[in-house]
């Protein structure tokens, strides 16, 4: 039986743009966005999405597609005999479950906020109520453990019937679900009373804000940005150019996908940002802006609980799209690596899923002595740390290299799988840039990335971790130069 594909040109864009629009979308970008400058920071963002985050995409899309494999097969199919590209597969694998074992809690907080406000628990509620709310939340380890558990079961239960009938159909409908809720809750937010002051922070330029913060960190703050939003590096976007045809350029998709996850993000800005501002309340940033910043707004607001269900039916969505997408991929490794069939694959796979999430459940409760980075720190932030400073920029690093290098899949073979089909094609010209500037960069951005997480630790703990970094960076340089002999 022949790899599945996608029923149609849209389903796969939605369903990948699904899988990069997550709730970083939401809460991250509007506030970095108004802490940098509003609309100065929104252009160099642009900027550095079109000239970093696109090449990267595309890159992934054309490993996936000319291997018609996940992550867990694609390099042995594609590598040069006698080379390690193999070992990169362990980045992918592991990225992609790190990121579930907390992504499903944090989907399991959208759900049950969905609830809450659905039975209008924060109507004419006080701030305290509010901010009490979520502790009592994070609290009570039972509660959490329900909702991440049928995160998980709803997330592997539409897997389960396969490409076109699960993950295309499913998706479609809550792509097309959010995008219509965004636009009903923007629209609301930019014509509440005082929300004219919110709109000109987020779309009017500050430059004093730019030199405020600093020029350099604005820029790397945009940067970081721009990279991390397309969820880059472990394969999870690399799965559906493994089923997507041939009948479109792989450039063309990528423009769009990314068109598409930036409208997002610019639209979650208008929803929270006049809002703040309409009532007077700081943006705050994490899950301090979303449970409790904004249910304290919408509690102010007429219609309140109304608008308050809205919102996190639309995070809801925003949260199951990268669910169901990234376990895809972790079904998929099963089936590419062992041979299973689908259904068994799911049933392992969820199990394995529930168990691999209860760290990060228990970290805010029973085990909340753990705390990976001092005092206030949890085991969710050590999962994130580890995906998010580590797996997405080194992976990303990995595409980049296997792409462009001699050693590797080759610059050739790359730009002929991504000009199949009708559509934009890749630029010939540009091959010394995504070769060696475009690696260069995401090494500056791992290697900042450690520095600025650790600036404030002690010397030792500084020198530890920068000695970390610089390994698991040769790691993928490894992988990238090793031949055998003889294969020279």
């Amino acid at each position: 039986m022949g790899r599945e594909t996608f029923g149609s040109r849209i389903g796969f864009i939605l369903v990948s743009a699904g899988c990069a629009i997550g709730l970083g979308n939401v809460w991250k970008f509007p506030y970095i966005c108004g802490e940098y400058g509003g609309a100065a920071f929104i252009v160099i963002y642009l900027l550095f999405l079109l000239l970093l985050g696109i090449p990267v995409l595309i890159c992934e899309f054309a490993v996936g597609r000319a291997s018609r494999r996940s992550v867990a097969m694609s390099f042995e199919k594609l590598e040069p005999e006698g080379t390690s590209w193999h070992s990169l597969k362990i980045i992918g694998i592991a990225g992609c479950y790190l990121l579930m074992m907390f992504y499903t809690t944090v989907g399991g907080w959208m759900m049950y906020y969905c609830v809450k406000s659905i039975r209008g628990d924060f109507r004419q509620a006080s701030p305290e109520t509010v901010t009490a709310s979520f502790n009592e939340m994070l609290g009570n380890a039972p509660m959490m453990t329900f909702w991440t558990v049928l995160v998980c079961i709803i997330g592997f239960g539409v897997c389960v019937f396969g490409l076109q009938k699960g993950i295309e159909k499913i998706t479609k409908v809550m792509m097309a679900a959010l995008l219509v809720i965004m636009m009903v809750l923007a629209v609301n937010s930019v014509f509440l009373d005082g929300a004219g002051e919110g709109i000109r922070f987020y779309l009017v330029p500050d430059f004093g804000k730019m030199v405020e913060n600093g020029m350099g960190t604005v820029i790397f703050a945009a940067l970081s940005q721009a990279f991390f939003t397309l969820s880059l590096g472990v394969g999870s976007m690399q799965i559906f150019g493994s089923y997507l045809g041939n009948e479109r350029s792989i450039t063309g998709e990528a423009v769009s996908i990314t068109a598409l996850d930036t409208f997002v993000a610019l639209v979650a800005g208008f929803i929270i940002i006049p809002a703040c501002f309409a009532f007077g309340i700081e943006p705050g940033a994490g899950p301090s802006l979303v449970f409790i910043t904004l249910p304290n707004i919408f509690a102010q607001m007429a219609g309140g609980s109304m608008w308050c269900a809205l919102f996190f039916l639309f995070l809801t969505f925003a949260a199951m799209t990268t669910v169901i997408a990234v376990f895809e991929n972790i079904v998929s490794f099963n089936i590419d690596l062992f041979n299973w069939q689908r259904k068994k694959s799911v049933l392992v796979c969820a199990v394995l899923m529930i168990v691999l999430s209860m760290p990060c459940v228990l970290g805010f409760n029973i085990w909340s002595g753990v705390q990976p980075f001092g005092a206030g720190s949890n085991i969710m932030d050590l999962e994130d740390f580890i995906v998010s400073n580590n797996l997405l920029p080194l992976g990303s690093l990995g595409y980049v290299l296997f792409c462009t290098s001699k050693n590797g899949w080759g610059w050739q073979a790359f730009t002929a799988e991504t000009d199949k089909g009708k559509g934009i094609h890749f630029p010939k010209g540009i091959k010394g840039y995504v070769s060696y500037f475009v690696p260069a960069v995401i090494v500056a951005i791992y290697l900042k990335g450690y520095y600025d997480y650790f600036a404030e630790a002690g010397l030792i703990t500084r020198i530890i971790s920068m000695t970390v970094a610089v390994i698991l960076l040769g790691f993928v340089i490894a992988c990238a130069l090793h031949k055998k002999r003889g294969q020279e």
